[in-house]
Order: C-alpha cells, then sequence, then structure tokens
C-alpha cells in the first residue's frame, strides 16, 4: 500500500530478461494481430505498437520466476486464466508457474479501458506474439551457450534442452539482462495451433476460489491497516444543492474521525464502518436541500425522446437493387422501446484511497486505470505521475458503473484525512440513483418482403443518448460535479462506426439489397447515462431479430430457415444451424403455454458470432413468463478457454434475460424512484433457467474475438419471438413485464 508513486523501470530493476521483438523472418500464423489501425505497422500487434518497450509486457527473473503484464482488468469476465494460458502456450510452461498483473499504472502497459469485449484480440494477441518472441530468444541464447542449432532445442517447464540432455533455465539465460529497452517490431512466428497443448482446453477459472469460499476477492474485501471509513451524504436529485447544513451532531458520535464537505459534497469518516454509516444518517438529516424538477415524464418517455435534439447520422445507405423494392407483397413497419436500465452490481461501488507524502493512491474496480488516473489528477489538480491507479477486482460491473466515481470519492476524502487509508463504500441507493445508467432507446424498423419469401428493403431509424461517458477528464466524475469549484463533463461523442454507440448492431449482417440505417444521437440526456454492457447493441438485436420473425411470419417460413435464406457468412450460418440443431427446433414439441423463439448476432458485426434459441412459459392469466432453457452457440474465432466461453455466454444469457423480462428504472419528474432491488427487481434464483447449454465452435489459428457482450443481443430477441410464439402476441417495449404481457393477451 505504498503510496508515493513507483516507475516501471524501478520495479523492474536488474538481473531479469525484459525482452522485445526482432525482425524474424518466417511465417505469421492466422492469429493476426490488429492491422491498420492508427498507423499500426502490418503484422504488429496494436497494443504492442502503442506499448512498443516489451519490459511493459514480459519479465523473467534470474531465479526463473515468469511475470505477465497487461493493462487490462480482470471484471469476472475470466481475463486472467485466459491470458495466463496464452503466455504459458508460447513460453513452454504451466500456466500457474506465471505471475500476472493487471491494470496498475505503475506497473503495466496502458491499455485504456477494459471494454468492449476486446480484451483478449488486444491483450491476448499482444502477449501471444511477446511470448512467442521470448521464446525464441530463450531458444538462441541456449543455441550460443551449447553450440548447437536454436532449432535442435526445446523449451519445456521453464528450461531450454539440448538433445545431448544438457538444459538451462530461463532465469540462468538470462541473469545478465542483456536485453533490457529492446523494442517491439513485426514478425515473430507463432506456434502451430496444431501443436497447442495448453490454449484450447478447459483451465479452471484462477479467480473463482476466493469468490466461492469467502476469501479475500474483491476491492470490497480490503481492508489495509489504520484504515478508515467513509459515506457520503448525496444530494436527493439530480442539480440539488445544500441549502443549510449542521455537521456537528455527527462529528460528536462515537468514532467519527470527522467531516469533509466542498461545496455540495459531504462525507464522514469514522474508525469502523457502522459508525461511519450510523453518522451519515445522522448528517443526512442535518441536511437541507433545494431541488428542482428536471426528470422527464415517464409516461411520455418514448415520444419525447423523439423530439429531444438529436444529430441525424447515416451510418449505411446501400441501394444494391431498387427494382426490387417494387416487388414487395408485404409490407411491414415496427417501433421498438427500451427504458433506462441499471448495472444492478451485487456489490456497491467501493474504493480505497491513501494520500502520503504528497502522493495520490486508489484501488478501484473501474475499467481504466490509466483514465482514471488522468481523471483523478485533474480534480484534484496534481501532477498525474503523483496519482497511482491499481485495479483491484469488484463485486460487479457490466460496464461503467459507479466504480470510478468510487474512486473519486476515496481520492477526495483521502486527500483531507492524510497519511490513513479511506475506504468508501456506496450505499445501494448510491448505486441505483447515481451510477450512470443505460440509455433509453427509441427505434423503428421498416422492410419489404417479395414473393419468394427474400427481403428486398429494411430501413431502420433508432434514437439514443451517449453510451459512453467514461473518465478521461474530471467532468466525467460524478463526485467532482458538486465541489465548490465543480468540474463540468466534456460534451459526449458518438462512438463512430463500425464499433458503435447507439448504434451497435443496428446494421443487419443479413443480405439485403436495400438498407438504410439511421443513427439520431441524443448528446443531452435528462438522466446521467453511459456503457451498459453490449451499449446499443442489446436493444438494436432485440429489434432486428423480433422484426426478422415478423417478415418471417409474413412470408410463411420457419423463423430459423428465414435467417440462414439471408445469411451468406459461413460462420454465422454454422452458428445458427447448430443452435437449432442443439436445441431440436425442427422436433420441438412442446406443452401448452410454452414458445419456442430464435435469435442471432454478430456482435459489433466483427466480435463473435452467437446464436440462441430458447423455450419460454407464459401464464396467460397473470402475464409472467419464465425462460425454461437456452441452447446458444458461439464462434470466438481460436478458443483459448473453452470453459470461460461458455461461462461468459452462460452469464450473457441469464443477464439478459432480467434484462428482457424485469427491469427497468423508475423515476418522478424530482428524483430516481427505484432506489432498492424491490423498485428494481432483478432475476432471482427461482427464476433461473432449469438449462442452459452453449456449444463452442473452436476455430484453431483465427483472431481473438470478442464473446463476453456476445448473447444479450439475440438472448433478448430470442425471449420475445418465444412470448410471442406462447402468447399470441408480439410485445415491442423492453422488458417484457407480466404486466404488459397479461395487457397484451387482454385476458
Amino acid at each position: 500500500m505504498n503510496g508515493p508513486v513507483l516507475s516501471r523501470r524501478g520495479f523492474l530493476g536488474g538481473g531479469a530478461l525484459v525482452v522485445g521483438f526482432t525482425l524474424f523472418p518466417g511465417r505469421l500464423l492466422a492469429q493476426a494481430p490488429q492491422e491498420g489501425d492508427g498507423g499500426t505497422p502490418p503484422g504488429m500487434p496494436k497494443a504492442l505498437n502503442s506499448n512498443p518497450l516489451l519490459e511493459s509486457w514480459i519479465r523473467i527473473d534470474a531465479d526463473g520466476g515468469i511475470t505477465v503484464f497487461t493493462g487490462k482488468a480482470e471484471l469476472g469476465q475470466g481475463i486472467r486464466t485466459a491470458l495466463l494460458q496464452v503466455a504459458a502456450e508460447e513460453l513452454a510452461v504451466d500456466p500457474m508457474a506465471i505471475t500476472l498483473v493487471t491494470a496498475d499504472t505503475g506497473r503495466t502497459p496502458n491499455e485504456s479501458y477494459t471494454a468492449g469485449s476486446q480484451s483478449m484480440q488486444e491483450s491476448g494477441t499482444a502477449i501471444l506474439h511477446a511470448s512467442a518472441r521470448v521464446a525464441a530468444i530463450l531458444r538462441d541464447l541456449a543455441a550460443k551457450s551449447f553450440g548447437v542449432p536454436a532449432d535442435n532445442l526445446k523449451l519445456a517447464q521453464g528450461a531450454v534442452a539440448a538433445p545431448d540432455g544438457r538444459s538451462l533455465g530461463y532465469g540462468e539465460l538470462v541473469a545478465g539482462g542483456e536485453l533490457e529497452g529492446v523494442r517491439a517490431q513485426a514478425g515473430t512466428v507463432l506456434k502451430d495451433p496444431a501443436s497447442y497443448s495448453v490454449i484450447g482446453r478447459d483451465l479452471p477459472r484462477v479467480d473463482i476460489p476466493a469468490k466461492v469460499t469467502g476469501g479475500a476477492a474483491y476491492v470490497q474485501d480490503m481492508r489495509l491497516p489504520n484504515m478508515v471509513h467513509a459515506r457520503v451524504v448525496r444530494p436527493p436529485s439530480y442539480g440539488a444543492g445544500i441549502r443549510e447544513v449542521d455537521t456537528a451532531v455527527a462529528e460528536r458520535m462515537p468514532g467519527v474521525v470527522g467531516t469533509f464537505r466542498d461545496g455540495n459534497y459531504l462525507a464522514v469518516v469514522a474508525e469502523r464502518e457502522w459508525q461511519a454509516i450510523n453518522a451519515m444518517r445522522v448528517l443526512a438529516q442535518a441536511v437541507k436541500w433545494d431541488e428542482h424538477e428536471t426528470l422527464p415524464d415517464q409516461g411520455t418517455l418514448f415520444r419525447d425522446i423523439q423530439t429531444l435534439q438529436s444529430d441525424e447520422r447515416v451510418i449505411q445507405d446501400r441501394r444494391d437493387d431498387p427494382a426490387a423494392v417494387g416487388g414487395a407483397v408485404h409490407r411491414l413497419d415496427a417501433e421498438f422501446h427500451r427504458g433506462f436500465q441499471i448495472h444492478g452490481s451485487i456489490g456497491p461501488s467501493c474504493a480505497i484511497g491513501l494520500f502520503r507524502d504528497g502522493a495520490m493512491t486508489v484501488w478501484s474496480h473501474g475499467q481504466g486505470m490509466f483514465p482514471l488516473r488522468s481523471a483523478i489528477a485533474e480534480m484534484l489538480r496534481m501532477d498525474e505521475a503523483q496519482v497511482h491507479c491499481i485495479h483491484t477486482e469488484g463485486s460487479g460491473c457490466y460496464g461503467h458503473n459507479g466504480a470510478d466515481d468510487a474512486g473519486a470519492d476515496a481520492a477526495l476524502i483521502a486527500r483531507a484525512f492524510p497519511g490513513r487509508p479511506v475506504r468508501v463504500q456506496w450505499m445501494r441507493e448510491d448505486e441505483h440513483c447515481w451510477e450512470p445508467f443505460g440509455s433509453a432507446m427509441v427505434s423503428k424498423a421498416r422492410g419489404g418482403v417479395d414473393a419468394q419469401g427474400r427481403i428486398v428493403d429494411y430501413q431502420y431509424e433508432v434514437w439514443s443518448a451517449p453510451h459512453s461517458t467514461r473518465p478521461g477528464g474530471a467532468g466525467a466524475l460524478m463526485p467532482a460535479w458538486h465541489l465548490a469549484e465543480p468540474f463540468k463533463p466534456d460534451p459526449p461523442k458518438p462512438i463512430p462506426q463500425p464499433a458503435g454507440g447507439g448504434d451497435r448492431n443496428a446494421i443487419p449482417l443479413y443480405a439485403i439489397p436495400n438498407v438504410r440505417i439511421v443513427h439520431r444521437y441524443i448528446p443531452d440526456m435528462p438522466v446521467r447515462t453511459s456503457a451498459l454492457r453490449g451499449l446499443g447493441a442489446f436493444m438494436n438485436v432485440f429489434a432486428l431479430e423480433s422484426f426478422m420473425d415478423e417478415m418471417a411470419a409474413a412470408a410463411d417460413t420457419d423463423p430459423v430457415d428465414f435467417r440462414l435464406r439471408h445469411l451468406e457468412d459461413p460462420r454465422a450460418r454454422d452458428v445458427v444451424t447448430m443452435a437449432a440443431e442443439k436445441f431440436g427446433w425442427s422436433s420441438a414439441r412442446l406443452p401448452a403455454g410454452h414458445g419456442k423463439g430464435f435469435g442471432f448476432g454478430r456482435y459489433k458485426n466483427y466480435a463473435a458470432y452467437c446464436a440462441v434459441a430458447v423455450e419460454v412459459a407464459v401464464e396467460r392469466e397473470t402475464g409472467a413468463a419464465r425462460l425454461v432453457r437456452a441452447v446458444a452457440a458461439i464462434d470466438s474465432g481460436q478458443a483459448v478457454n473453452p470453459d470461460g466461453i461458455r461461462n461468459q455466454t452462460e452469464g450473457g444469457i441469464v443477464q439478459s434475460s432480467s434484462w428482457t423480462l424485469m427491469e427497468q428504472v423508475t423515476f418522478d419528474r424530482t428524483r430516481i424512484t427505484s432506489r432498492d432491488w424491490s423498485a428494481y427487481p432483478i432475476l432471482r434464483f427461482d427464476h433461473i433457467p432449469d438449462s442452459v447449454e452453449v456449444h463452442v465452435i473452436d476455430r484453431p489459428g483465427k483472431p481473438y474475438l470478442g464473446t463476453g457482450e456476445a448473447a444479450q443481443g439475440p438472448t433478448a430477441g430470442a425471449i420475445a419471438n418465444a412470448i410471442a410464439d406462447a402468447a399470441g402476441v408480439r410485445l415491442h417495449e423492453l422488458p417484457l413485464t407480466r404486466r404488459r404481457i397479461k395487457a397484451a393477451v387482454g385476458v
């Protein structure tokens, strides 16, 4: 818990191999890096190009210890395990022989955010190439020592062995540290995937044992020497200001170390956590606030969204066969709605700050330690070099929740109480009312189907607020809004295609000759919005897949056959076919009140392919719907840890079913009213599906494709289609609650 910031060079020290790439002639295998992005040289992984000193990635100590560094964070997606496998494969060691350091501004490369299901394609690819080059360098060093060709040597379990039995450990080979400071270059040769022994096999996740045994797994569990506890008294609503406050009563309470106020920012610090909670409640009663009506009318939300000022962005306008439009015999249109949703992290956000000797250290479960460092430095008006942010796992994530704001809380309060670690734990109402929400959205789809059952025309418009207002500047930190000299958020910007934000996955992957897609970007929404798992893909795939079923019905065609008719990408066809076959789609005979549904999507149209088939039970009398079973097929390219891919996809299906059936933020004209689980219900254990099957299609040697957010949209579409099949009516507004289903059925 040292406060002063340690440089990477100072941390690395001497007596170790710090390795880099050299130009190495030979073939490049299909696990290609990202090329042509921001001037990245062909053959150079993007993350290596951004962090060219390989000491940023790999360290081998004189005693043979191996450390791998990644700027990505473990968020419950299993990335620690997969990255260990990638390094272990090329270095020919057991994954457990490697120490992995994640997302630490004093130790790891700057890989910005862990988001968008990009960890494997970015950090995984960089570590794969770095590890392969390390192996080549070790082999060359041993060849010089043994006087034999490098091709005759083998790497295994931390040593390089010659045919005559001689061997040298990795640590022995690099004791002089001759290669420190070497920069990355293109051209490394990777192992043939046919020879893989670590990549492609199930490996138990290394982060799970502590989480299921009550160990210290999360930042919420951290307890540092001499630590104090803080609670913040939040404004009751957006824009509320303190009219008056008397802190004296709270300050006299047992264990209270003191209070901290800066403008409308108010906190209390105590020796013990319960003392801080009690003092916070007393302090909250002592504050009088001025409030204003700043929120929209929830009853007219979707109509109002379409009247807000928006920037029109045509993201696709293709007319390959205009004449075909006139051949449409079926014209369909539909409007889809999605309310605001929260991340619903099981553990409210938490952080620890320590201000000592003029330096600030923050332990946080935010998704980007380097951007958080920049934001905190600006907020505190400190030099970035004096701010150290260390990622520590948190209990819940799924996007930009309150983690960064809790880090800002910890930094603000720690500076007021120097020398002692300050732990800030959010309360449930803090998380529900103040975290950034997933944006409410409206979309409209129009389509035409000809007499042969082909889609000849598809038009889609989507209205959405920003899907990323992550830290970068202090204005992105909610606590900084409430200071006497407040920071204002920077004007939000849309995320450009092909990734997209509110328009993510708005462009269909289906082969349609005439397509027009419009994104109506709303920069100023009356509530705070940012990244929720999948961003706009959840809504857009829900809408598209619902509409695909409507068009299939108009064409009197089976929904799966209709999708296959419009899919040309063979990998897309493979996941659709596998999910349908494993589900038993064509032969399924379901009980009364049950329906089946199908959904497909390729996340961001360039990441993982995922198809989901589901069975849903609907009680017509009550409107209650339950996901009974789900079968998914997913293609993530080269599967590093198939069990990890299944984990992520299973979790995505369960979470998406909660979003689709239950979750929606509520508010009046002044305050957020869904302050707890009773007002914002989520899926509970008694509503978990009876079975969830995930079938992984492995593509050895193919690039890694992002997995963690692939299932959300297809699951939503599949559930909506299954409800329509079971109930005989179709709903277009998320969530598909029992009240809405009952009203649609008319019982």
